[in-house]
């Protein structure tokens, strides 16, 4: 197999913006003055100045008050993903909705634990509340109401798009009309670069229905293993009972706490003008190698832009000719719910070098149009 030299398939922060002197310090300092509470499990909701550091995260983002003492520490928001839909669900069969094009580590949690998914389509406000009401409307007939809705709603993975506010309301009005609790992934909350800040659906109701999953992994490090779950009760006792790892990495939280305590805007303004240049390198490639051809979006945070392709391109020879020539992407099936082979591709620009993006987008370029069994002209404006 070839070199993968240019991997715009991993989704992941750039790595020379990692505080390793910032965290360095902070280690110091927590392991002198909390090696106690390193000997202890760290309990359900986990490290309390974790937790603190955390809720002034969200409160200043969201500009609400969060309690502490409704985060739930766990490791990586996928574990989130996992104990929220277990809390929720009764049996193998159990009915969600989900975004037609959603990540495709939820999306395999939610087949291992054999729910039964319903694709919600999206347009470039994300998830269609249209849709949603449509859903929910055909299922209570049915009876069987989902479990819950679960949306990533700002700088939505794979198509980067930002859900306005009124679409947010619209669906956490049909989720009380129906009493179906919204499961809200916010893992790219920080990683914003222009255009308004839209609210977390907890900021604009207090029912206690909304859980809201957030993480370190994309604005810090994945191998940290750091998210957490904000849940009100009754909700949060619900997932509370559902825990029984005895709790979240205690070393890992202790030291991001220590390193966070001022608020998560002084790291975010390191990383991210160094990501928004990548972003834009890649749309400017993009442009000049498949603007005749391909269309795609344009987010204004998070780390991935969502490419259609013509209809008439090979896909698998696709896949399998970009990585002979050392590109790896990745395919819009990995995100399909019903993992259907649809032509899109999606791009993850944070980790790679600028050299490596204007290296490798001509590549995957010739692999697009050698793969096409036409020479036509793109025949559609919009990604869907």
């Amino acid at each position: 197999m070839s070199k993968i030299h240019y991997d715009f398939g991993s989704g992941r922060s750039d790595p020379s913006t990692f505080p390793v002197a910032g965290l360095q310090a902070a280690a110091t300092k927590v392991i002198a003055e909390q090696a106690q509470e390193l000997t202890e499990y760290p309990g359900n909701l986990g490290h309390p100045g974790m937790r603190k550091a955390m809720a002034l995260r969200e409160s200043e983002r969201e500009g609400v008050s969060v309690d502490p003492d409704h985060l739930m520490l766990t490791n990586g928001s996928m574990q989130g993903v996992t104990l929220s839909a277990e809390a929720l669900q009764d049996n193998h069969g159990d009915t969600i909705l989900v975004e037609e094009y959603s990540y495709p580590g939820t999306l395999s949690a939610y087949r291992n634990l054999k729910l039964d998914m319903v694709g919600i389509p999206l347009d470039e406000g994300g998830m269609r509340p249209d849709k949603v009401e449509e859903q929910l409307e055909r299922l209570s007939k049915e009876k069987r109401l989902p479990k819950f809705i679960y949306t990533i709603s700002t700088y939505q993975n794979p198509t980067g798009f930002v859900m306005p506010a009124a679409r947010r309301r619209q669906i956490i009005e049909l989720g009380q009309r129906y009493n179906v609790p919204i499961i809200e992934d916010n893992c790219y909350a920080d990683v914003h670069y222009d255009g308004p800040l839209e609210p977390a659906f907890y900021a604009l109701d207090d029912d206690p229905n909304i859980i809201y999953l957030c993480s370190l992994s994309k604005i810090l490090a994945p191998g940290l293993r750091l998210g957490y779950i904000y849940a009100k009760p009754p909700m949060l006792d619900r997932l509370l009972a559902r825990r029984s790892d005895a709790g979240s990495n205690t070393l890992a939280a202790a030291i991001t706490a220590e390193f966070y305590k001022d608020g998560i805007g002084a790291h975010a303004k390191v990383a991210n003008p160094v990501l928004q240049e990548k972003r834009d390198l890649t749309l400017q490639g993009l442009e000049e190698e498949l603007g005749d051809i391909c269309v795609w979006s344009v987010p204004v945070g998070g780390l991935f832009i969502w490419v259609r392709l013509p209809e008439d391109v090979d896909r698998q020879k696709l896949m399998a000719m970009s990585r002979e020539q050392g590109v790896a992407y990745l395919p819009g099936q990995s995100f399909h719910f019903q993992r259907r082979d649809v032509p899109y591709l999606r791009l993850a620009f944070g980790h790679l070098t600028p050299d490596q993006i204007s290296a490798g987008l001509p590549i995957l370029a010739r692999c697009i149009k050698t793969c096409r069994g036409s020479n036509e002209g793109r025949d559609f404006d919009s990604l869907f």
